[in-house]
């Protein structure tokens, strides 16, 4: 492994991969808000329940299987009528980009996470280091599922 990315672009980039676990174990699709400090993130979703702690659980394991895996990220740019034809609304978040935005930027994480977003990324899912939820909480009158984790310097052996 080369020069280790910056540690809010390698949090940042854990967002991308977490939203994937969180679709692939819960079906929760719309992101509804994140933040990054450090080592620190936050993804909030749009979600109908409080999930189970094991469900929880399993969406950590899935985000770390796909960065031991060590997943190229693709960065594109293209327009946005180009973008939307690919992947439709996939692309977008509840917090929507103004009409005037013409050229995306494009991550995609191949069968896991596309998504318009300007941010710098890691050029793969291993160089985040591992993921820790250290807690979630579930607003029932938002419908919203707030998961707060994070980076570990735990790299697997690739």
């Amino acid at each position: 492994m080369g020069e280790t990315p910056p540690l809010e672009v390698r949090t940042h980039t854990a967002l991308h991969v977490l939203k994937g676990a969180v679709q692939k174990v819960l079906g929760a699709r719309w992101t509804a808000g994140v933040y990054v400090k450090g080592s620190h993130g936050r993804l909030t979703v749009k979600y109908h329940r409080k999930p189970s702690r094991e469900e929880m659980e399993r969406v950590e394991e899935e985000a770390n299987r796909k960065i031991e895996e060590d997943a190229p990220i693709e960065e594109l740019e293209m327009t946005r009528e180009e973008a939307e034809e690919r992947w439709g609304d996939a692309i977008y978040d509840l917090f929507p980009l103004p009409p005037g935005v013409k050229r995306l930027k494009i991550l995609h994480i191949e069968g896991w996470n596309v998504n318009a977003c300007r941010e710098r990324h890691t050029e793969t899912t291993g160089e985040i280091g591992r993921i820790k939820i250290r807690k979630f909480r579930y607003r029932p009158s938002r419908e919203l599922l707030e998961i707060s984790f994070d980076i570990l310097d735990e790299y697997p052996s690739i």
